[in-house]
């Protein structure tokens, strides 16, 4: 309650969510996200000025609460092992009592200049020398333990940045080794990246780690052009205010998504719609399996947003392009299609007509 408090008060007020005008696609892939984090992430490419940046900060209010054992700086588990540092495990295993508190789900931004030291953490060798102990300053990976980490422009960011992050989200931990002294701290996010395609794409092992792309354009309708300057003129004039008129959608909101999150491990795919989502992917060429896995996740998800614990083919239908499209690139020159490639070889397989 103490961060709500922070974002109403003291802290930069954030736009709220559902106040946001159209990207419906950009929308749904940040939820279903949110109630499944090991989809893996989310891709954003747009021109300038779409409201990218807006809409993933916007997503703060929505985040659930977790338990976390107070005061620890990866926020543990009190109760996942795979979610402990290694501290915390020891504490367990001499059978100590954790001080548990609850806070919402962290998201943290990752600044475009950031060096690997601030990203991963530092290991102080004087202090692990003189006194013996791994003295270990955690990173920004630390604290977007269980949570969310933000990266914009993210083609602009170094490659091998890039690839400590997607490393880390794969693994679910990160390992900072320097003079011999090594320590690992779990490092489980997700992570959210954005970008213009204009200042370069990603190359397509990077995109391929990304469980969803969402594309999103400029808004061409004169009336929600003119709707969008006005709601965001009125939040500039009165953050405040303008965030307690959108007070009951957004408590709507979280609760469908606590709703989902509560239901999701009850939700199951028939196995001739799994069959099915498999030869897509097959068809389609994508490589690996990660197209496969995410799509029905991905699919579950939004079953679990509409309050359903089966899958169907319209779920699959509603998802899919977003976690297919950025895989059928083979050449990095190429650029991503809109999805359509992904909805014909739906409509073939499924027996849908077009």
């Amino acid at each position: 309650m103490e961060q709500n408090a922070a974002s109403e008060g003291e802290a930069r007020p954030v736009f709220p969510f559902t106040a946001i005008v159209g990207q419906e696609e950009m929308k749904m892939c940040l939820i279903l996200n949110v109630i499944d984090p090991k989809i893996g992430g989310v891709m954003i490419m747009g021109d300038r000025g779409t409201g990218k940046s807006t809409t993933v900060r916007a997503l703060v209010d929505l985040l659930p609460e977790i338990e976390v054992v107070a005061g620890d700086p990866f926020n543990s588990s009190p109760q996942d092992p795979e979610l402990m540092s290694e501290e915390v495990r020891k504490r367990v295993q001499a059978n100590e009592e954790l001080p548990v508190a609850t806070s919402r789900i962290n998201m943290v931004d990752l600044p475009l200049g950031a060096t690997e030291d601030r990203v991963c953490g530092t290991i102080d060798i004087e202090k692990a020398l003189t006194e013996g102990v791994k003295a270990f300053e955690p990173g920004l990976l630390a604290r977007a333990n269980r949570g969310i980490l933000y990266v914009d422009e993210v083609n602009l960011l170094d490659d091998h940045l890039v690839d400590v992050l997607l490393d880390s989200a794969a693994s679910g931990w990160n390992t900072v080794e320097r003079e011999g002294i090594s320590i690992s701290h779990p490092a489980r996010f997700i992570l959210i990246g954005s970008g213009n395609p204009e200042e370069g794409e990603l190359r397509p092992q990077l995109l391929d780690r990304f469980g969803m792309h969402a594309q999103v354009g400029t808004v061409k309708d004169p009336e929600l052009r003119v709707k969008i300057v006005e709601e965001r003129g009125m939040f500039d004039a009165n953050p405040k205010s303008f965030r307690v008129n959108y007070d009951t959608t957004q408590k709507e909101l979280r609760d469908r998504i606590d709703n989902a999150r509560a239901i999701l491990s009850s939700v199951k795919v028939p196995h001739d719609l799994r069959v099915k989502i498999s030869q897509v992917c097959s068809e389609l060429d994508v490589d690996g399996l990660r197209g496969d896995i995410v799509s029905n996740r991905a699919s579950k998800a939004f079953a679990a947003f509409q309050g359903r614990t089966e899958v169907t083919a319209e779920d699959i239908r509603a998802v899919m392009p977003n976690c297919l499209r950025h895989r059928l690139r083979k050449d990095p020159l190429e650029s991503i299609d809109s999805g359509t490639l992904v909805v014909d070889k739906f409509n073939e397989v499924f027996g849908y007509s077009t």
